[in-house]
């Protein structure tokens, strides 16, 4: 997915997944915290009561004669006890009970007595807090009393935790989202500019007129390199120009000298066959710098092509007409599904890229072409398919690229100049459209011009 590749998206999981563990980490320690202390409370509350129940039971005596003091006036201090909630028990060192509250938990027991002397521990009994207290003579003290309460209000404070926490952790994504679309905004614009270049928009500039920071000394470096490769575009596609138009005067009076001589008599067979190479080699001068010229004015923009109603059936039907008797020569048939296909462009160049995917296909094809049109939804789609030997995965990326030639298998024999694949993808991309190669499932080559009916940009063909 997208969303996994995304800078931003990952910048926002680690943000995400830290403020989680921070507010979780909070929310924990703060109840714990907080548990604690109430527990705390109830601890003392307990050994308070303790403390009170040694006064007010104190050891029996040795025998019935012993003197017992006498009551204090009012409520007691078990009937105090008793009448704050909580329980109490007291066992003399022989294990018999000397005291007890009437309201005693069930299955309460006198617990052993682990080492010897005075000794105090807080324990959970069910939902109650019990202090259990041993005396240096062995008689044991419990004391508890319901903490329903505060379990209950312990675990209200969770969900007030929780509730906070998710509302923190929503502002906090919220604001991260908002900061990573801030701090990514930057890198979204020197994408965009690179994206624009990619497709041959040299003078795109990223802007740095407002960041001064990494980034903005990252666009500056940036627009520097872009300036530079502007600049060196522009030097290569006027060399092509100006060479081009200077060799077209000298390469121009080598032909005219050729055939004067071919025209001249009496000439011997060397003669001859020398002005012929000589007529034959300016010949193909003449292409290769017509050809450059073309690429020039093409990179340039100096090639207007005209927006007009066409129809790619109606080209690619014109086009065999220029191309039937080289087929014929080489026994090749060319099987025609031409449906119609209208879109707007300038049909005499595009009938010019639809005559060099012909011919290309003639060269490199076993014995038929198949040439298709159709309408796709909004585009309009013309496919050259031959059954040759194909093309080499790692020449694919290459295969339009000016001057490339691919495996011999693909150029054995040709005369051409490699240019003619190169010119046909930059007239598609004049029409705002896309020109791909890719192998045919069932062997061969295939080449398809897409366009769409409105002239805008074209889809990306994808590969079979």
């Amino acid at each position: 997915m997208i969303f996994a590749r995304s800078i931003r998206w990952r910048i926002q999981a680690w943000h995400a997944l830290l403020l989680t563990l921070v507010i979780v980490g909070f929310g924990i320690t703060a109840h714990r915290l907080v548990s604690m202390n109430r527990l705390r409370l109830v601890d003392q509350e307990l050994q308070s009561h303790v403390a009170k129940l040694g006064i007010a039971v104190p050891p029996a005596p040795a025998s019935e004669t012993a003197h017992r003091p006498p009551p204090r006036p009012g409520p007691s201090i078990t009937d105090q006890i008793t009448a704050s909630g909580a329980h109490f028990i007291v066992w003399n060192a022989d294990g018999t009970v000397q005291a007890s509250s009437a309201n005693l938990p069930a299955g309460l027991h006198r617990p052993e007595h682990e080492g010897t002397g005075e000794s105090s521990v807080m324990r959970n009994f069910g939902e109650m807090r019990q202090a259990v207290h041993f005396t240096g003579a062995g008689r044991c003290f419990i004391v508890g009393r319901p903490i329903a309460q505060e379990l209950a209000e312990l675990r209200q404070l969770a969900w007030y935790l929780a509730a906070a926490g998710a509302g923190v952790l929503a502002l906090g994504l919220l604001g991260g989202w908002w900061m990573a679309a801030r701090a990514m905004r930057p890198v979204a614009k020197i994408s965009e500019t690179a994206e624009k270049i990619a497709t041959g928009d040299l003078s795109q500039r990223i802007p740095t007129a407002t960041s001064d920071d990494e980034l903005g000394k990252l666009a500056g470096v940036l627009n520097s390199t872009f300036a530079r490769l502007d600049a060196a575009f522009t030097q290569q596609a006027r060399f092509t120009a100006d060479a081009a138009h200077e060799l077209r005067t000298p390469v121009a009076a080598v032909l005219m000298h050729a055939q004067d001589g071919l025209a001249s008599a009496p000439l011997t067979s060397g003669q001859r066959e020398c002005f012929d190479a000589c007529q034959r080699a300016a010949r193909r001068m003449t292409r290769l710098i017509d050809s450059l010229l073309e690429l020039a004015r093409l990179d340039a923009g100096q090639e207007p092509m005209k927006r007009e109603p066409c129809d790619l059936a109606d080209v690619a039907n014109d086009c065999l007409d220029l191309v039937q008797t080289l087929a014929d020569a080489r026994n090749i048939t060319l099987e025609l599904h031409l449906d119609p296909a209208p879109c707007l462009g300038d049909a005499q160049r595009l009938g010019q890229v639809v005559t060099n995917l012909l011919i290309n296909a003639i060269e490199h094809t076993r014995g038929r072409i198949i040439i298709a049109t159709r309408r796709e939804n909004d585009h309009a789609t013309l496919t050259v398919t031959d059954n040759g030997p194909g093309i080499a995965a790692e020449h694919l990326p290459h295969l339009f690229d000016r001057f490339y030639r691919a495996d011999p298998s693909r150029t054995r024999g040709t005369q051409h100049n490699g240019l003619g694949l190169a010119i046909s993808k930059a007239i598609t991309e004049a029409h705002c459209g896309t020109l791909r190669a890719i192998n045919s499932d069932g062997g061969g080559a295939r080449f398809v011009v897409k366009l769409t009916a409105n002239g805008d940009v074209a889809v990306s063909e994808a590969a079979a």
